[in-house]
């Protein structure tokens, strides 16, 4: 397994509460907000909820309130751009929940609250976010090395502050508000036993009567981040000419709905075989592949799955899209699609090689796989 899936699960596995509590204090510490994980799972049917704990200080409140927000967000510009009264953010879904004073709201309480409340004491107020199924999962478009500030993309965050009313018209102060970014995260679905997608061509060239016939295939629908891709081809080469390189590329279509209508294609993986086909003969082989952030690191714009301050993430996975979903609220699609390639030789007056004569695509999904014995419902 590489190193970039290993790293993904080791921060989701987090049933140890002791060792993944985190939390996030106001300068002044009247406010602090603990959780006791970052990452929750889209499960298709429901996703994690958010259980925290804020501890408040209700010295100094002044007869204000507290609050505590769970936004999904789009940004789309450099955060520190908003002082200058440029707004580079939409919030795709908002849920407020008064803690101080006391409105009501009471959670039932879990193992997860249970800690937390310990560790704030008496203090502690719990509160519980269920999220929206129809929600996107969090994604990152990679800034260039030039880039500072927020990345753009979808994430979600937990706020607590203080204030007179939930949505405030004015500036928060920073020093009234505490907050964290999480992860909405999704593993690829139990293995279906469906057979992976298959194309094929056959391709006739001018002076010569009998074709080149190419098929490429998968051997599952769903790879996993990290994980060889195994590429099935076989030719059946009918022709006076050569093939003289197969060459496979991976491509990354990323799909800003939210805002407009963009659509950023970017190529992650291309490799070169140098497999020769001669003329009346076959060739059935499978060639490896395997995509990876870390040959693309410098790639502007490309889609990562979200990422917490500047730990290492991975490609973004594939979008997977329930019947009946609006694609807009997800902000971001995200997909891929493999291309094989035969370099075949011109033969005849015109010589040298043609860039690629023969072509066919497949579709691929690239997935986390779902830890073992971890994050079922």
């Amino acid at each position: 397994m590489a190193q970039d899936h290993h790293r993904f699960v080791t921060n989701v596995k987090e049933l140890q509460l002791h060792s993944v509590l985190t939390f996030s204090s106001s300068s002044f510490l009247q406010l602090t907000l603990y959780l006791g994980k970052r990452d929750y799972v889209d499960h298709v049917q429901n996703v994690d909820p958010i259980e925290g704990v804020v501890k408040i200080d209700s010295a100094g409140l002044a007869g204000r309130k507290v609050f505590v927000k769970l936004a999904c967000a789009f940004h789309y510009g450099r955060e520190d751009l908003d002082v200058i009264g440029l707004s580079f953010r939409k919030d795709i879904w908002v849920k407020h929940i008064q803690l101080y004073p006391d409105a009501g709201h009471k959670p039932n309480l879990t193992p997860m609250h249970v800690c937390l409340l310990k560790k704030a004491g008496e203090q502690g107020h719990a509160f519980t976010f269920d999220i929206a199924t129809n929600l996107p999962c969090s994604v990152t478009l990679q800034p260039g090395p030039e880039n500072a500030g927020k990345a753009c993309g979808v994430d979600f965050e937990v706020k607590t502050y203080i204030a007179t009313e939930a949505d405030p018209e004015e500036k928060l102060d920073r020093k009234d508000t505490a907050r964290m970014t999480v992860r909405k995260i999704q593993f690829a679905p139990d293995a279906t036993g469906a057979p992976g997608p298959k194309a094929d061509i056959c391709k006739s060239f001018m002076m010569s009567d009998k074709p080149v016939h190419l098929q490429a295939s998968l051997e599952k629908e769903i790879y996993y981040h990290g994980d060889p891709i195994d590429v099935n081809i076989k030719v059946k080469n009918e022709t006076s000419r050569t093939v003289t390189k197969i060459k496979i590329i991976v491509e990354q279509t990323t799909d800003v709905v939210l805002y407009s209508a963009d659509k950023y294609t970017k190529t992650v993986l291309s490799q070169d075989f140098g497999e020769t086909i001669d003329p009346n003969s076959r060739f059935d082989k499978s060639l490896a592949i395997t995509p990876l952030l870390a040959e693309n690191k410098k790639k502007r714009g490309l889609a990562l799955d979200g990422r917490l301050k500047d730990e290492d993430t991975n490609l973004a996975s594939n979008t997977i899209i329930r019947a009946g979903m609006d694609k807009e609220v997800l902000g971001i699609l995200v997909s891929y699609k493999i291309k094989v390639n035969l370099m075949v030789s011109s033969g005849g007056l015109l010589g040298g090689l043609t860039a690629s004569d023969i072509q066919v695509e497949l579709p691929l999904i690239l997935m986390h796989p779902k830890p073992q014995g971890e994050l079922t419902v």
